[in-house]
């Protein structure tokens, strides 16, 4: 998985005003993270759980999310698939990019609410997701003021759009520390490297250097969740991918996700997904 909510310094080249990014190749390539610019990502080929804030949501092809200024956020494939698995396209811009005062015009009213909306993350779905996948493919093969008009085109597209999904909760307000990086980039990689086995507070509070309180304050602090919260979170997620992509009985998954026990797994699975995980492999096989 990711790693902690630290300050990412986003590539600028004096020649561009905004950031477009095109990935193809294994995974990301980056750790759980915010910056000031607003980003677009569109994973067009991608399988495994993004994270926005306090939201944890399985990943799929074509998934395209808006996200505001400084939400912690972070893409993460699957490693279990084939090595040049990801390919998407990220774009990244600051608010002030075409000046410093450009949304305080009367026409950016509609703009700046979809922008203060993406605090929260905002997942693009419906025929407005469909409308601008193969606008985003196509923006970094653009230069120019044409570049520009289109991206500006895209966002007023989201603006006017009704089938934007809020993700993070209403409540999320993170505490971001760009100095933090070390200690939960240490968490975080020990939570990925170990999420099929037993993981204790005591054990992670030790990766923290903390007592075992003040882990559990650090962590909801930064992840704006508990640890059992955020890893049942993840472990479901990929029971989730696992139950729509294979035909593993429902108790070998349980157990290949870190569970020791089916009720558990049950109990969080029926909690966070809101069916129970025979339905829910029904409902993914038919949407096939």
């Amino acid at each position: 998985m990711a790693r902690p909510p630290i300050l990412e310094q986003v590539p600028h080249r004096p020649q561009e005003s905004f950031d477009c990014e095109v990935i193809d190749g294994p995974d990301y390539g980056t750790r759980w993270h915010f910056h000031p610019e607003v980003q677009i990502t569109l994973a067009i080929k991608s399988q495994g759980y993004r994270i926005v804030g306090d939201s944890i949501s399985p990943l799929r092809d074509g998934d395209c999310v808006l996200i505001g200024s400084d939400v912690p956020h972070v893409w993460q494939q699957d490693p279990s698939i084939d090595r040049h698995a990801v390919q998407a396209v990220i774009v990244r811009f600051r608010r002030d990019f075409l000046g410093a005062d450009w949304l305080a015009r009367p026409e950016m009213d509609r703009l700046n609410k979809l922008l203060v909306r993406a605090r929260r993350g905002l997942q693009v779905t419906g025929r407005t997701l469909a409308e601008i996948s193969g606008r985003l493919q196509a923006l970094p093969k653009l230069d120019g003021l044409t570049r520009i008009v289109e991206l500006l085109s895209v966002l007023d597209g989201l603006s006017r759009s009704g089938e934007l999904k809020p993700l993070a909760s209403a409540s999320f307000r993170p505490a971001l520390e760009a100095t933090d990086q070390e200690r939960m980039g240490r968490i975080l990689r020990y939570i990925e490297e170990n999420l099929v086995d037993e993981l204790s507070r005591d054990d992670l509070a030790r990766v923290a250097s903390l007592s075992a309180g003040a882990f559990s304050r650090y962590f909801k602090s930064r992840m704006g969740k508990s640890l059992p919260e955020y890893v049942n979170e993840l472990r479901t997620g990929r029971a989730c991918r696992l139950l729509a992509e294979s035909d593993q009985p429902v108790t070998d998954i349980a157990f290949d996700c870190g569970y020791r026990n089916l009720a558990n797994f049950n109990r969080w699975f029926l909690k966070l997904t809101g069916h129970p995980p025979r339905h829910y492999r029904k409902l993914m096989t038919a949407r096939r």
